[in-house]
């Protein structure tokens, strides 16, 4: 049975999921415009109301009530190039994998989200809320219906974790026969249906990524069991580097088939690389925090940890807040 996200030390009382199998009709953003949401009226209601600011950044925080349609409407543009980021995949205290990143961008609103959606894995994942024209005060705004399409980052149930970063040398070329969708929704799918590495990389496979209107990316992935891999784009052919050591760590430069000294030339894999390998790449939360804080740029909006096995989630922002969340593992 499905257990509902919980927020460790928040007032917050999170609402669970209730939708049948039938799915109702598509709540309008805006007028005449439809989005994902395919919750019913009380639904998005509670969704709405269960919107708190939680720091300055600002940083919100959002249950999604019912179900949603991961693939609705166009494919999708890929957003801006985020001028850096930084993830690695490592091994915690006791040997428990964990997933860290920071996320360097404009200084835009940012969304804890919690999703369970029926058909797939309940996850909780931070979203750039601009992207969906939100930024101002976004209370009562219906374009948060939409906001499970735009996962920047996070981690399922299941312990599967998965974020991005710009690889500006990537080229995807579509494969025909299979449908598109957008190189951040792809994150959105990958949540809800993948419980390991090989999965997520088989759902990768199934679409054609859009990097219309904005760079082409390059993903992190990492499970449960202490897999992980990056995902690129090489000549236009998806390609996949898995993890060989200890920890694995990805920025802003192309790492698929490119010599380890060549990517340590990179400051902030330098960085990562230099460290990791000290500690024989066993790094807990707070370790991981200080780690992502020797990468941090002027513009890193949000840093964040995610245990793959104890559900724990730990993000601190540019607003100066530190939020501890629990996900319930399946």
């Amino acid at each position: 049975m499905r257990r509902t996200l919980v927020a460790t030390g928040l007032a917050l009382l999170l609402l669970g999921t209730a939708c049948g199998e039938g799915r109702t009709p598509a709540a309008p953003t805006s007028a005449g415009t439809p989005s994902a949401s395919r919750q019913d009226p009380g639904q998005v209601d509670r969704t709405l109301a269960s919107l708190r600011k939680v720091d300055d950044l600002p940083l919100y925080e959002m249950t999604y009530v019912g179900d949603y349609d991961p693939t609705a409407g166009v494919a999708g543009s890929t957003p801006p190039s985020p001028f850096g980021c930084s993830l690695f995949a490592a091994v915690a205290d006791r040997d428990r994998p964990l997933f860290a990143r920071n996320f360097d961008w404009d200084r835009n609103p940012a969304l804890v989200l919690r999703t369970d959606p029926p058909d797939g894995h309940a996850s909780i994942s931070l979203v750039d809320i601009s992207y969906l024209g939100v930024t101002a005060d976004p209370t009562g705004d219906r374009r948060l219906l939409d906001a499970p399409l735009l996962p920047f980052d996070g981690m399922n149930e299941r312990g599967l974790a998965v974020g991005l970063a710009a690889d500006d040398g990537a080229r995807a070329e579509p494969v025909p026969g299979r449908p598109t969708v957008g190189s951040v929704r792809i994150l959105r799918l990958v949540l809800d249906s993948a419980a390991t590495v090989d999965e997520a990389v088989a759902v990768f496979g199934r679409y054609n990524l859009d990097f219309d209107g904005g760079p082409p990316l390059h993903y992190l992935l990492a499970d449960a069991t202490g897999a992980s891999a990056v995902v690129e784009f090489v000549d236009g052919t998806l390609k996949v580097d898995r993890r060989k050591g200890p920890w694995q760590a990805l920025t802003n430069v192309p790492a698929v088939g490119v010599p380890e000294r060549d990517l340590r030339r990179d400051h902030r894999y330098g960085v990562l690389a230099k460290e990791l390998d000290r500690t024989g790449g066993k790094v807990d939360a707070a370790g991981a925090l200080r780690l992502l804080d020797a990468v941090r740029q002027p513009h890193t909006r949000w840093s964040v940890t995610y245990g793959l096995r104890t559900g724990e989630v730990r993000v601190v922002t540019a607003g100066g807040g530190a939020r501890d969340y629990r996900l319930p593992m399946a």
